[in-house]
């Protein structure tokens, strides 16, 4: 699973929101300043987040996003899944080997691997809300369960324990 940039472009924009407080508006300009990211990919992340409802807009003066709803209401995936789509494809559906070998009505003993992998990364995006993301990184660490005794980097995050095998 690869997270693209506007995935993460999401968050760091929804986070910003987040940080700002609910009811204090902030332009897109000056998200795209404050977090260096491209003034035209906030704009288009921000539609999307509009679009499905973790944003609101207000014209004028005084206008800007901000939080449509309390960010202990907002998961990672609903960011993620605004921001790209969705945040995890089954090359089965999205992009089949062949015919012959992805097609529903044949069997694949692969699938069910790649099934079970979507479920989890939903169920770990889903359970962290954009309030836990105002902790520093130790806290967001505790709260999702890693141990805090070293920095997190790719080369040393858990791996998922592997499944019981049973001997038939």
């Amino acid at each position: 699973m690869r997270i693209t940039s506007l995935a993460e472009h999401g968050v760091i924009c929804s986070l910003h929101l987040a940080r700002r407080g609910q009811d204090q508006r902030v332009t897109g300009r000056e998200i795209a300043q404050t977090e260096q990211i491209s003034p035209d990919t906030v704009e288009q992340i921000l539609l999307r987040l509009r679009r499905a409802g973790i944003v609101q807009s207000t014209r004028g003066t005084n206008g800007g996003y901000s939080l449509a709803r309390p960010a202990s209401e907002i998961s990672i995936r609903d960011i993620i899944a605004a921001a790209e789509a969705t945040p995890f494809v089954i090359n089965c559906d999205s992009h089949p080997v062949g015919e012959d070998r992805c097609s529903t009505s044949h069997s694949c003993s692969i699938r069910p691997v790649w099934v079970l992998l979507q479920r989890k990364i939903d169920e770990v995006l889903e359970g962290v809300r954009l309030s836990d993301l105002l902790k520093d990184e130790a806290g967001v660490g505790e709260r999702i369960g890693l141990p805090a005794t070293t920095p997190f980097t790719s080369r040393n995050l858990p791996v998922l324990e592997p499944l019981q095998h049973q001997v038939s």
